[in-house]
């Protein structure tokens, strides 16, 4: 009878245990998935801020761009090139000053002809060598070149 209860109360210890191991492996799995979920969420917060760094810095290179074309559009106006032309000493020319050029047998109005080549094309032969006629005929050359080697050793 003693060795039963013994038995039985050991069973209880036992169970006392695994119960508590399963709990500290419960948490250890808990901590481990929260550990996991706040490194994730900490990547994709991180990643968030620098893509909206990122949008702030191609929204200011955008907004320069712009500046810069708007300074371009304003430099290559007629006005602003009329008064550069001033300050480097140009001024507009009057009726007198202007020479035309006159071109016999010129028509602006024609229509624009297509030119012809007068080249000859020169005809180029027909490539009709075969794997075995190019074989033959490094086989006789071989062959010219090992009787011209017998022919002037003797």
């Amino acid at each position: 009878m003693y060795q039963i209860q013994h038995a039985l109360r050991d069973n209880q210890w036992r169970f006392q245990k695994q119960v508590v191991a399963l709990a500290a492996l419960g948490i250890f799995i808990a901590i481990v998935i929260g550990a996991l979920y706040l490194a994730q969420s900490a990547s994709v917060s991180t990643l968030g801020r620098q893509l909206e760094s990122l949008i702030a810095r191609r929204n200011q290179l955008e907004q320069a761009n712009e500046q810069l074309r708007a300074d371009i559009s304003q430099l290559r106006s007629v006005p602003r090139l009329l008064a550069r032309a001033e300050e480097l000493g140009f001024v507009k020319a009057t009726e007198d000053q202007i020479e035309y050029l006159y071109v016999p047998e010129y028509n602006p109005a024609r229509q624009p002809s297509t030119t012809t080549s007068t080249e000859t094309t020169v005809k180029l032969p027909e490539y009709d060598e075969s794997f075995s006629g190019w074989l033959q005929q490094q086989l006789d050359s071989l062959a010219n070149q090992f009787n011209g080697f017998t022919a002037g050793g003797s």
